[in-house]
């Protein structure tokens, strides 16, 4: 006799999930659960049986509960491949099981939510007007930059003066107010960068080496410990040894010593480059989110809500945001994530559209580049990216580029009075 079949019903819709109504006919749950018995039929070990031959009302017995569940797991699974053939779905993820209602001779009713990829119809692609800034490098930026690497290549050494803002501090400090006051270990810090207390740093400027000075220091009203702010303690500061750092001149030699230079011209030369490069980079970027915000705007191209606070959700649990911090977690991540996919979203859509998805050919050729330019073999790339799971971002940095060329191609970009970088 036939068995009838699974009735599903799309119960709600949005543009990124479906809710589906599913009744099981009480004979279809007779039967799934028969399959279940026969299984485990086949594999119990009981006391007294052979394997596979315990009678099948001992084996019901036995593994009642063992056997409800695994029906009803294989009735949820083939009800969820109908509906995903039945519904031609993009699911985004496992469907949610809800309101179940499994009794004995009844029908097994339940709810399937699942997140779907949403349609988006964009109708227009192009003709926007977009404003491109030239980030201008100028003279002082670049000597900025210079001074930057010396410092980084500045060595601590020690001072004979008193400690300046800036100088690195070893000192011993003892808070006078507990009954063990013992030795505390030397604590190190660069003064004026906030590492310790106003007071604590005014008393270390005003120490020689190897001084020390006794008396309270307050903590100030915005400290971060809630519970010590506008409090007093009285300490023993002793101050051991101050370091400066010497920054080195600027010369042919320290040019050398910083990379593949033969003078500080070919070093300056190199700072330019690479601080223009990187305002090519800020003003594309700049291009590429007005052309995203256009294209929303133009396309009418809203976020579904389930989608945006299930990636909210994701980055929550990414970062390990605890309990009790999640909704200040939520409230000040989900304009962020909205746009992210918007982006997303937008991108994928014009991708699909316009069949301009990263091919396997453009995978390796970049793969290849990558390659040569770290002088290895395009395998030996290739074997390290698929195990630091980054072969999908490289794919989707492709794909990206290609859209973006499109859309480009479609809209007038023009250069706005040059900004400083």
């Amino acid at each position: 006799m036939t068995v009838p079949d699974i009735a599903i019903t799309v119960a709600a819709k949005d543009a990124a999930s479906r809710t589906f109504s599913v009744t099981v006919p009480p004979e279809k749950v007779r039967r799934a659960e028969d399959d279940a018995t026969s299984h485990f039929a086949r594999q119990a070990r009981l006391p007294g049986f052979r394997k596979g031959k315990v009678p099948r009302d001992v084996v019901r017995k036995r593994f009642a509960d063992a056997i409800r569940q695994t029906a009803l797991e294989d009735l949820v699974r083939e009800t969820w491949l109908k509906a995903k053939d039945q519904e031609s779905l993009k699911p985004i993820g496992d469907p949610q099981v809800r309101n179940l209602s499994f009794v004995d001779g009844a029908p097994l009713t339940f709810e399937l939510l699942v997140d779907v990829k949403p349609e988006l119809a964009l109708e227009r692609l192009g003709g926007f007007r977009l404003g491109r800034h030239v980030h201008r490098v100028t003279d002082e930026m670049v000597e900025a930059q210079l001074l930057q690497l010396r410092e980084q290549k500045a060595p601590w050494l020690p001072a004979t003066e008193r400690a300046k803002p800036g100088d690195l501090v070893e000192a011993t400090i003892v808070n006078l107010d507990e009954a063990a006051a013992e030795a505390q270990e030397p604590v190190r810090f660069v003064l004026g960068q906030g590492r310790g207390l106003p007071d604590l740093e005014e008393q270390l400027m005003a120490l020689d080496a190897g001084g020390s000075w006794e008396g309270s220091i307050r903590f100030p009203d915005d400290h971060p410990d809630v519970a010590r702010r506008g409090h007093s303690r009285r300490v023993r500061v002793t101050l051991h040894e101050v370091k400066r750092q010497e920054i080195p001149e600027l010369t042919d030699d320290f040019a050398r010593e910083a990379g593949p230079f033969e003078a500080v011209a070919d070093l300056r030369q190199a700072v330019r480059q690479d601080l223009e490069e990187s305002g090519r980079r800020e003003s594309d970027a700049e291009v590429r989110s007005q052309l995203v915000e256009q294209l929303a705007a133009a396309n009418n191209v809203s976020v579904p809500p389930s989608l945006r606070d299930r990636a909210v959700l994701a980055y929550a649990k990414a970062y390990g945001v605890p309990e009790a911090q999640l909704q200040p977690f939520v409230n000040e991540m989900t304009p962020v994530v909205e746009a992210s996919v918007r982006r997303d979203l937008i991108l994928d859509a014009v991708a699909e559209k316009e069949k301009l998805a990263c091919t396997e050919q453009e995978l390796d050729a970049r793969i290849a580049e990558l390659a040569a330019r770290r002088s290895e073999k395009p395998a030996t790339v290739y074997a390290a990216l698929e195990k630091a799971g980054r072969l999908r971002e490289l794919e989707r940095s492709i794909t990206e580029e290609k859209v973006f060329a499109h859309l480009l191609a479609l809209s007038e970009v023009e250069d706005a009075p040059a900004a400083h970088h």
